[in-house]
């Protein structure tokens, strides 16, 4: 079996190392897709194309049965503009590319749970309808529907906050004590889970057409702050300045976990602890010195 993952960055790169480990015993080969000349992640074959230029796709090899949309909007491309060609005109991209060669069973679409615009701290599932007002979301929601389109069967992981090792913006803001919370609940997930998600769905054999990919617990951004503060000793935050009521909602992963996935960092405090442990373990303190600069995604 083929597996292709459309856009190996940050989450791609641990994906890909959870199929690689699974493919050994299945024999399967796995295809890294990225636009810059970086070496593959081990285990797996580089490939160089841009999914927005349908020229540099013509390269794509053929007997792709399964892949994985996992592209980031390049740098200074996160307008309105950048969103069109990365979650839009990229699957449609590569959906036409795969049809030329044949073959493809299943796509899996990186999505968000940016689309969902809620501000009343409501509870958030796959049922509940979508009707994202900015742009983001809207082009998102309209890349799905691309991704959809053929004859194969296409699935939609909306990923909450992503974060994990090498992106550690919030803990150097905690550390410095610029952190400030609003009144909101906030969702995320470890790139662990998210990756081991993925790579889940791809094996059921029946999955649903659609998944919310964040923990166990929504939790108030006041609360995730202070007690990361708390676990760093560092200020306390403060309170943010009052504005528009900010997006406020819960989404749940309990479609997800009753698929058979379980959660590795099941809250907040599993995986930042696992995060400040990683910074500790190099010798160098939890302090903000301690926190490195984000990786960028390929």
């Amino acid at each position: 079996m083929r597996i292709l993952i459309a856009g190996c960055g940050y989450l791609g790169a641990a994906l890909c190392a959870e199929l690689t480990g699974l493919a050994g015993a299945a024999g399967a080969e796995i295809f890294a897709l990225r636009r810059s000349a970086a070496p593959p992640p081990p285990g797996a074959r580089a490939l160089r194309a841009d999914l927005c230029d349908p020229g540099s796709l013509r390269a794509l090899p053929s007997g792709i049965e399964a892949a994985i949309f996992a592209a980031a909007p390049g740098s200074g491309g996160r307008d309105a503009a950048g969103y069109l060609r990365t979650y839009v005109e990229g699957p449609r991209n590569l959906l036409a590319a795969l049809a030329q060669r044949g073959g493809l069973r299943r796509l899996l679409y990186i999505s968000s749970t940016a689309i969902y615009e809620q501000r009343d701290g409501g509870w958030v599932d796959e049922d509940t309808p979508a009707a994202p007002a900015g742009f983001r979301g809207r082009l998102l929601l309209e890349g799905e529907r691309a991704a959809a389109q053929g004859g194969h069967r296409c699935i939609v992981l909306r990923l909450g906050g992503l974060y994990g090792p090498g992106r550690n913006r919030l803990l150097r803001q905690v550390a410095r004590g610029e952190a400030a919370f609003r009144p909101r609940y906030t969702n995320r997930i470890h790139r662990g889970d998210a990756a081991g998600a993925a790579a889940h769905l791809l094996r059921l054999d029946a999955p649903h057409r659609l998944y919310l990919g964040v923990d166990a617990e929504p939790a108030p951004e006041e609360a995730v702050l202070r007690w990361l503060a708390a676990q760093m000793g560092a200020p306390a935050p403060a309170a943010a300045p009052r504005s528009a009521p900010p997006i406020n909602k819960r989404c749940s992963s309990a479609r997800l976990q009753r698929s058979g996935y379980t959660l590795r960092f099941p809250s907040f405090r599993q995986g930042y602890a696992a995060l400040l442990a990683q910074t500790r373990g190099r010798g160098a303190g939890a302090g903000a010195d301690s926190i490195g600069a984000p990786q960028r995604e390929s």
